[in-house]
């Protein structure tokens, strides 16, 4: 593993926008010798006062002594000609993302720096090997894409393109390492990581807009309070801005030609061809402003608490996902008896629950309706992943369209005698939380199969670079490869769309009993 840079080494960065001023804060703060430089007059000064401005308040925090700053501060440089960067080790370029400038700003920067100095772009989409492609060196070229904003967020995606040189790569590995930052290695390919695997938190969550399983209120809640996500997929695009949200979709999905995994939504097309960009324009999925209430969620009202409440089990299923929920009901003074399975199904269904009648299940990617049809259960009701079932504060239900209210109004009885706030879903295969988590970690194994990244990488990449509260891998362990694989199978049954194809490498786990960090 090579060393990082030595401090005090030069990184010039060029382009001092929010990117640019971001990489040259943490530089700085981290013992380097920064250089900024930018075409636009006044806009390398401007961005040096705001970075000392950060220092001044990072000071009054705590986070930094009064020294610390002084010395950060001394270490920021005006830069108004790159020729005066020909003794950096690391250029980093994070400019207007479009190959052209990108091409010729390394080919100019190749002919002014030394011959050992590392040439690194901040691209968040373009293929690193396509802007390599023209220099004499490209292996010493490489992608390190920082996240906005650059000294909050811990995750640096370190890109090798075909050319780059494996040496190169784990030089700014280590020099990221050095900056306070969690790299991770990727090949470049469309998205590398995070813009790839994050398609499906998206896409899942139009697509149950457009099915009309709830509105975008309800969805973002049970997304956050069961699913333990910092913000729903409907703020979060908001927050994004929907033209940016969907370009990234299209550039990915074109990138991949035309693959239907990452088929952009024709209702969020119809936003953009709106103006309702999210925050930024006034509008989106919710309004903004001042006067602008947000929609609360629907919450069941209050239903009776049932009786009694039993569980019946299988020989050998695992109590992984079923076992919190059941000691939650049993915290909820509820003596869960275990039965045998039902009797009269087509296929043994356990593990399940059951109160007043009712059979309830994890959504196995099938809908309520078709599993009561299944089971020849009428009164059949399922319920949606949840992080921690232990201490998730709501609960999403499906039920059968032949389930009696009385049967239903139990469960929600039973759910909300354990604690739950419960959100009644319409009936959609696979609810909310799972068939995303299914999606997250089906893209996850397949960037893992097609050797873009490790397990571990796609995992930290995720967590860090945008808050997931666990792994897609690490939650696919959780889960159990085969609730996984179920999912994702009656889901592609259900639609008939090469979307929901299974990657090979969670077949793989499956048939082989392994996990990805067992």
């Amino acid at each position: 593993m090579a060393p990082a840079l030595e401090k005090g080494s030069i990184v010039a960065v060029i382009g001092s926008g929010a990117m640019g001023s971001g990489i040259a804060q943490v530089a700085a703060s981290a013992g380097y010798e920064v250089h900024l430089f930018d075409t636009r007059p006044g806009a390398v000064a401007k961005a040096i006062d705001d970075i000392n401005a950060m220092y001044g308040k990072l000071t009054e925090k705590g986070r930094m002594s009064g020294a610390e700053a002084a010395a950060a501060a001394a270490r920021l440089h005006c830069v108004v000609d790159l020729h005066e960067i020909t003794k950096a080790a690391l250029v980093i370029e994070a400019v207007v993302e479009n190959l052209d400038v990108k091409q010729m700003l390394f080919a100019d920067l190749e002919s002014l720096v030394g011959d050992d100095c590392i040439l690194a772009t901040n691209t968040s989409s373009i293929s690193v090997t396509a802007i390599a492609a023209k220099l004499r060196r490209p292996e010493r070229l490489v992608g390190m894409h920082f996240f906005n904003p650059v000294p909050l967020m811990a995750l640096v995606e370190v890109i090798s393109g075909l050319a780059t040189s494996g040496h190169v790569a784990d030089t700014v590995f280590a020099t990221a390492a050095a900056w306070g930052k969690n790299p991770v290695h990727a090949k470049s390919t469309p998205g590398f990581i995070v813009n790839r695997v994050a398609r499906p938190f998206y896409a899942e969550g139009l697509r149950l807009l457009s099915e009309q399983a709830a509105d975008p209120a309800t969805l973002d809640a049970v997304m956050r309070e069961a699913g333990g996500f910092r913000m729903g997929p409907f703020e979060l695009m908001d927050l994004i801005g929907h033209d940016i949200n969907f370009s990234v979709t299209q550039s990915v999905f074109n990138a991949y030609f035309g693959d239907p995994r990452f088929m952009p939504s024709v209702h969020q097309q119809e936003m953009v061809n709106a103006g309702f960009l999210g925050r930024k324009s006034g509008r989106g999925f919710y309004r903004y402003g001042d006067a602008a209430a947000k929609p609360a969620p629907h919450t069941e009202p209050a239903q009776a608490r049932p009786e009694s409440v039993s569980i019946s089990m299988e020989p050998g299923v695992t109590k992984a996902v079923t076992g919190p929920m059941e000691l939650r009901l049993k915290s909820a003074g509820y003596t869960v008896a275990h039965r045998k399975p039902l009797p009269n199904a087509e296929h043994n269904e356990a593990p399940a629950f059951h109160c007043t009648g009712a059979a309830v299940f994890l959504t196995d990617g099938r809908t309520a309706t078709e599993r009561a049809n299944a089971n020849k259960h009428p009164d059949t009701v399922l319920y949606d992943l949840a992080l921690d079932a232990a201490s998730a504060p709501r609960i999403a239900l499906a039920r059968a369209d032949q389930c009696s209210d009385s049967a239903y109004f139990a469960v929600v009885g039973m759910f909300q005698a354990a604690g739950f706030a419960v959100t009644l879903l319409d009936d959609v295969p696979g609810m909310a939380v799972m068939r995303t988590v299914a999606m997250l970690a089906n893209e996850a194994a397949d960037a893992v199969n097609q050797g873009v990244c490790s397990a571990a990488a796609v995992d930290i990449a995720m967590q860090k670079g945008v808050n997931y509260p666990r792994g897609p891998l690490a939650w696919a362990d959780t889960v159990g490869m085969a609730q996984v694989v179920t999912v994702l199978s009656n889901l592609a049954a259900t639609y008939g769309e090469d979307r929901y194809r299974v990657s090979p490498l969670l077949r793989r786990k499956l048939a082989n009993g392994t996990t990805f960090h067992g």
